[in-house]
Parts: C-alpha cells; structure tokens; sequence
C-alpha cells in the first residue's frame, strides 16, 4: 500500500510515495549507523556551521515550507511560515550552545580526577505526529544532531512532502548522507530492525 499526499481542503491526492522494501530499510540503517561512526568525531564547530546553515534555509525558503505544510496537512498559510521561522531559532540556540551544554562537568571525589562526560548514543528513533510537521522534526534534529547522534525520521503519514523536505534542508546544510532520513513504512517495522 502506498502512502499519500492528501490536500485537507480538496481531498486532492497531491502524490503517493511507495514504503521502503526490506532490503531498503536494512540499507538506510547501515548508511545510518556509518554516518553516525564518522559524526560522533565529527567537532562541534564543523556540526554547529551546517546547523546554522539548515537555519539559512529554512528563513529562506519559509514560503515554500509554509505552502507544503497547508497543503499537507491545512496548517493556515501565515501559521505554516511561522512555523519555519521558529524552527530558525532551535537551530541557531543549538548551533550556538550544544558544546557548552555537553562539555565534560568536573565532579569531586575521591579520586585524583572525576568528571561527567557526554557522549553520542548513536542512530535515534523519532516518531513525530501531524500537527507541526517542521517544528516538531526540528526540536528533535537540532539538539540530537548537534551532540553527534544521527536521526531516523518515523513522520506522521500524512505530511510525506515535509518528511522529505526537511531531509533535504539538513543535506544542503552539509550533513552527510545518512545523517537524517525519513521513510515510508511502519514504526513496527522500523522498531523491529533496531
């Protein structure tokens, strides 16, 4: 079974997409679990450059961000764009302050030397719902991809296009392939592999 683009306000089938084939799914994990290999060492300063570019082109493109979220889902166009423009704003805190927030915390003890470091958890899973379809993507990406973590994007089934767009954004960003993508199928399905 396909998964459709469907415009709320005609009932319209905007585009279908077909979900992933088993052999698919297995392909997208491991270019995920490679991409994360090389980002986890990838430094905060080259991760922070690209996330301020997904910010650049999310004000850029706002319009057209906002025109695919009406048309998806029915989000009011002036709502849609305002939408993106937000989005702008986790990425640029994010870019701005991961490495502070996850820099090692010195801790008294005993010991000569103890200190809390954080590190990469690897490939994370995101199960994201309809309603705001940029926004709820982005608050996840910014900060996951920021501390070295690569994206597996589960998106409501109904927003498809904006799935798709905002893997696009954090590819013309610089993030390498992998980093961040979405898929067509089933969470059990997606859940089942990881």
């Amino acid at each position: 079974m396909g998964i459709a683009s469907i415009n709320p306000a005609t009932g319209e089938v905007v585009k279908t997409f077909q979900p992933l084939s088993e052999a698919e799914i297995e392909k997208k994990l491991q270019l995920s679990v490679s991409a994360f290999k090389a980002e986890r060492k990838t430094p905060f300063a080259v991760r922070a450059q690209r996330m301020l570019k997904a910010a650049e082109i999310l004000e850029r493109d706002k319009e057209k961000f906002g025109h695919l979220m009406t048309l998806e889902m029915g989000k009011p166009y002036k709502a849609a764009v305002a939408e993106a423009v937000k989005c702008t704003t986790a990425c640029r805190y994010y870019a701005e302050n991961t490495e502070r927030f996850l820099a090692d915390e010195v801790v008294e003890t005993g010991a000569k030397k103890s200190f809390v470091r954080y590190l990469p958890i690897g490939p994370v899973l995101a199960v994201m719902p309809w309603n705001f379809p940029f926004w709820q993507v982005i608050r996840f990406a910014a900060p996951a991809l920021m501390a070295g973590n690569t994206g597996l994007l589960k998106h409501a089934s109904n927003v498809p296009q904006c799935a798709l767009a905002i893997e696009q954004i954090f590819l013309e960003a610089g993030f390498p392939q992998g980093v961040l993508w979405t898929r067509f199928s089933t969470i059990r399905e997606c859940g089942r592999r990881l």
